[in-house]
């Protein structure tokens, strides 16, 4: 798969006479269009998308609406709420399912509600879409005193949700004026399919290649080149036109008063094309999970000790002989997160996951959101919701439902039991032990240990503010490594490989293992019922033994506080 950031200089590439190295094609992407909006145009689109919860313009629809919970349900149901009867979240809860709804639902990585963005009580982030998209919003209602005391309920998290969906959909229709105007078209005209294919085709092209006006002209107008340029360009268009297919067969299956004329004459209105792209960008990841599957394999087959990880001497190997694809440098992946050089054995090595969910491989980067390759630890983490249906559970109830779960990508069950992955269940028993016996589904430590558990499919969940979702545009022209780099660490792949019998222990394969929390959500609520109800068991048992009813000795150690936990609670 080629990220964003690869395309413009493969364009650049193309009209230059001198050509690159045969060993590795590097690209840097020009993002400054897609990257950043000013705030008057920040406040023109969340305006719009508000109108459309307010009332001002359109509205949700009910079935709209319903699908929306239905997705937030079985996170909700597992969200520890602000007291034991209020039925409401804080406002790290509400962005925590804001942020899991988009990546499950289209793997949509919406701006300024990345897992690596540290924000407080106070303030939601610097750049994020609520602080600087949303200022009417977040005051009415999200800053408002009442939200602050009693916190969001679930008709909160599904309106924030909708809005957002409505304010993703609303940004799509800039681009597509544009390229109306490109073409010296009008959207009060409607178009023939030949007509809105063609515009679908510069479409897709612009949304996915960022390049100034001159470039863009010259890659349009070069068949040849633009098939070179984009990739999978040929089925790109074949996915545009099935979008159009099925937006004929919906309004030809419940037509609309309004545009009763396009449907009998065959033609599309603007604002049928707009919700052609608008579909594009919520079904987008579903058509390009090849490319990250083809991606994922390759690394997996690197990966001989199923640990999810390569030394960092076979994937540069591999970029320099066969797939140019990994050619990230050590320095940006460290910043994403996806190098562990915790193993003194092994040294330097890719963390699979982690790799293929970071930034640099999302393919798609706008204003407000990015297209990323699908997160399969979400369906892993759904199951384990669904089946507990608490914010917390007992470490058996863990292990009785991670031990039934199937991972689809590796056709691969989780080792629990063999002698190779028992310290997983102990583990996991420590991990209860530090939080008075339960376990908190949405901390580091239970996001850890299912790395460990899955180490193909759920990444492993570092320190907030010890690395960031950066795209390779604002890390800098030092994202990728140069060929002097990726050969140094080459020179060592035929003897990075050590052999395949050697059980993990012997890897140092948990050396990245680190003891802190930092929850995800507010469990103060929790810890203050747990502590609650293990203090009148103390009293009940007190009293017994004051009156002489017990057999026994009866000995209860109060667990730590609240307040006592190693814990940083993050947004």
């Amino acid at each position: 798969m080629a990220p964003p950031a690869m395309l413009s200089l493969i364009l650049a590439l193309s009209f230059s006479v001198s050509t690159a190295s045969k060993n590795l094609v590097v690209e840097e992407q020009k993002q400054t269009r897609h990257a950043f909006l000013s705030k008057q145009e920040f406040k023109h689109d969340i305006l719009n998308a508000m109108d459309a919860m307010l009332g001002c313009g359109g509205k949700a629809s009910d079935s709209q609406l319903a699908a929306v919970r239905k997705t937030l349900m079985p996170m909700w149901e597992t969200l520890p709420k602000t007291t034991p009867t209020s039925g409401r979240v804080d406002r790290r809860s509400l962005r925590y399912l804001v942020h899991r709804y988009f990546m499950q639902t289209s793997s949509l990585m919406v701006r300024g509600f990345e897992p690596t963005r540290p924000v407080n009580e106070s303030h939601w982030g610097v750049a994020d879409i609520l602080s600087q998209m949303v200022p009417a919003y977040v005051e009415a209602a999200l800053e408002s005193n009442h939200a602050k005391v009693n916190g969001f309920s679930m008709n909160d998290a599904v309106t924030m949700t909708v809005m957002l969906e409505q304010l993703i959909f609303d940004s799509e229709s800039s681009l597509l004026m544009k390229v109306y105007n490109q073409q010296r078209r009008t959207p009060q005209r409607s178009l023939t399919e030949k007509g809105l294919m063609q515009v679908l085709e510069n479409y897709v092209v612009q949304w996915m290649v960022d390049a100034d006006d001159e470039d863009m002209a010259l890659l349009l107008s070069n068949r040849s080149l633009l098939e070179e340029v984009v990739p999978l360009y040929g089925p790109l268009v074949d996915f545009a036109a099935g979008r159009v297919k099925m937006l004929k067969y919906q309004r030809n299956l419940h037509p609309q008063n309004a545009h009763g004329n396009d449907v009998w004459n065959n033609k599309y209105s603007f604002e049928d094309a707009h919700q052609i792209v608008g579909g594009m960008t919520k079904s987008f990841q579903s058509f390009w999970q090849s490319e990250c599957e083809t991606m994922h394999d390759a690394l997996v087959g690197m990966d001989t000790h199923h640990t999810g990880r390569v030394p960092l001497a076979k994937f540069y190997n591999t970029a320099i002989n066969s797939d140019w694809r990994f050619g990230e440098s050590e320095q940006y992946l460290r910043e994403l997160g996806a190098l562990d050089e915790t193993s003194a054995l092994t040294g330097a090595q890719v963390i699979i996951p982690n790799y293929i969910q970071a930034t640099s491989n999302c393919i798609i980067s706008t204003s407000h959101y990015l297209v990323c390759c699908r997160n399969h630890c979400e369906d892993i983490l759904g199951e384990i919701e669904l089946a507990i249906g608490a914010p917390t559970a007992t470490p058996e109830e863990i292990l009785e439902v991670v031990g039934n779960i199937s991972i689809g990508t590796d056709d691969e069950e989780p080792d629990l039991k063999g002698s190779g992955s028992g310290s997983l269940a102990e583990q996991l028993e420590t991990l209860a032990l530090s939080q008075g016996g339960r376990v908190p589904l949405h901390g580091r430590l239970f996001a850890q240990w299912l790395h460990y558990v899955f180490p193909r499919e759920c990444a492993f969940p570092h320190l907030m503010g010890a690395v960031s979702a950066v795209t390779p545009q604002q890390f800098g022209d030092d994202y990728v490594a140069t060929v002097e780099d990726m050969e140094k660490h080459a020179v060592n792949a035929s003897t990075a490989g050590l052999p395949e019998e050697l059980p993990k222990e012997e890897l140092q394969w948990m050396s990245q293992w680190s003891p802190e929390e930092e929850l995800m959500v507010d469990y103060t609520s929790e810890f203050r019922m747990s502590w609650e109800k293990r203090t009148l068991l103390i009293v009940a048992g007190l009293a017994l033994l004051a009156f002489g009813i017990t057999g026994g000795v009866v000995t209860i150690s109060p667990p730590k506080s609240a307040s006592s936990f190693d814990q940083k609670c993050f947004i």
